[in-house]
């Protein structure tokens, strides 16, 4: 045991080296054991073994003194709980073991016992300890308890009224906004309705204008052929000649009434239906919830050599070396670092969104099945011929490209992700920036079916977000 020489926390002075010291006084019979002595200490009574616990360990009040043993004065003893023996000693557990955190005898402690050599210290200073430590921990419950509390019936309610008052101007300020809106939105429909109606209005009088102007063209073509088979019909050779100039005029005044030509006036200008401010709510709608649209995956089968596809079918990245693991497909680019997607469009609405922050040189758009696939020419150049439409980028210039006709964008910053939306009905392919709601080119024409997404890239890598 290496007990603390200085005081009771490392326990009793057990002998010379470490073990407890045999009294040599009274013998009290082989069957009582030990005499264990702390310095001063008291005589270990026999069936108990040495008495340190408040309730069997040394009585030192002023009054009686230390008891010396049975039958000098002490009191009986209460029985000891069988529970507070030790198992091997069957001796009070008056100690405590800081080696093994536990309870032991004193005969655990002597020389050859299971603690000997173990710090160890009286049970009663360690039971001591332990409900200081209680005390004080209490204490810092109590003193956490009372912040908790002032917390909750201060902090907590104060925080509880300021979330309803937020709340509460949250809810005003979305409903105001939202209202704006709508307001917006009715002003806006209002305007363009009554521009339709406007031009509805114009082609139809220019149509009636026509169809009067076309009817008198008629009757007077009609008159002019009658009154010249009249001359053919009941005049003679010379009331003929007579009639020459006459026959002249009527026929010069018939090459005169043209032939109908085809004219935009006749027709509804759809650009009367078009605005800013409908198509960027519009693209932001569809845009903002793509759920019901096709998922959009790259066909394997068409990526270029220079391009790595990842295992999701949604990610391109460049690579200026030809990968040697692609197979010669026909439908492959082997030229062109371009690839398709494996859905094709005939009709109705579509949208994806492809993330090209990490990108200077891609290409995002559509190309019709047409599209030929080997060769360097520009007719497998996204851009460069009648069969694709495609948004590109390349350093800091951005441009639309179709059939060789390149129209640069002015862009006020790099998109992070480009949003695509293609409506088949009315023949429209728009580019969108997702992040500021920004409308960045719109083309209209009657496309050629069906239609493919068409990426490129030969910068670093780009992904398809949905």
């Amino acid at each position: 045991m290496s007990a603390d020489a200085s005081g009771p926390e490392t326990g009793p002075e057990l002998g010379s080296e470490t073990g407890p010291q045999r009294e040599t006084g009274p013998q009290l019979g082989p069957e009582t054991g030990p005499q264990l002595r702390r310095e001063t200490g008291p005589q270990l009574g026999p069936e108990t073994g040495p008495q340190l616990g408040p309730e069997t360990g040394p009585q030192l009040g002023p009054e009686t003194g230390p008891q010396q043993g049975p039958g000098l004065g002490r009191e009986p003893q209460p029985r000891t709980d069988p529970g507070q023996l030790c198992p091997k000693h069957k001796e009070p557990l008056s100690w405590f073991c800081l080696s093994e955190r536990r309870p032991v005898c004193a005969s655990c402690v002597e020389v050859g016992g299971r603690c000997h050599r173990h710090r160890i210290r009286p049970a009663e200073e360690h039971a001591e300890l332990l409900r200081n430590k209680i005390v004080d921990q209490c204490e810092k419950m109590q003193l956490q308890s009372a912040g908790i509390t002032k917390y909750v019936s201060e902090v907590l309610q104060g925080k509880n009224q300021k979330v309803v008052n937020t709340a509460s101007a949250t809810r005003e300020l979305i409903i105001q906004r939202l209202s704006l809106v709508r307001s917006l939105c009715e002003s806006e429909e209002q305007r363009l309705l009554e521009k339709v109606h406007g031009e509805e209005e114009r082609a139809h009088q220019s149509i009636l204008t026509q169809q009067a102007h076309w009817a008198e063209a008629l009757k007077k073509l009609d008159t002019l052929r009658t009154s010249l088979v009249c001359m053919l019909t009941h005049l003679d050779n010379l009331q003929l000649i007579q009639k020459e100039q006459e026959i002249f005029e009527r026929a010069e005044e018939a090459e005169g009434i043209l032939d109908p030509q085809e004219s935009d006036k006749l027709c509804f200008n759809k650009k009367c239906g078009w605005s800013p401010l409908l198509t960027q709510l519009w693209a932001t709608s569809i845009l903002g919830s793509l759920s019901g649209m096709e998922e959009v995956l790259i066909n394997e089968k068409t990526v270029s050599p220079l391009l790595q596809l990842s295992e999701d079918r949604r990610t391109l990245t460049f690579s200026a070396k030809k990968s040697k693991a692609c197979t010669d497909d026909p439908e492959r680019f082997d030229y062109w670092p371009n690839a398709l997607a494996s859905t094709s469009f005939q009709a109705g609405l579509h949208a994806w969104i492809v993330n090209v922050q990490h990108s200077c040189a891609y290409k995002v758009g559509v190309a019709s099945v047409q599209l030929p696939r080997k060769g360097s020419g520009s007719d497998c150049r996204l851009g460069h011929n009648a069969f694709s439409w495609v948004f590109s980028r390349y350093d800091q210039e951005f441009r639309f490209s179709h059939n060789g006709q390149h129209e640069l964008l002015a862009l006020l910053r790099c998109p992070t992700q480009l949003g695509v939306v293609l409506d088949l009905q009315v023949g429209e392919l728009l580019f969108y920036e997702p992040a500021s709601g920004t409308v960045l080119h719109i083309h209209r024409t009657c496309f050629p079916l069906p239609l493919f997404p068409v990426f490129a890239v030969a910068d670093q890598v780009i992904s398809i977000v949905h």
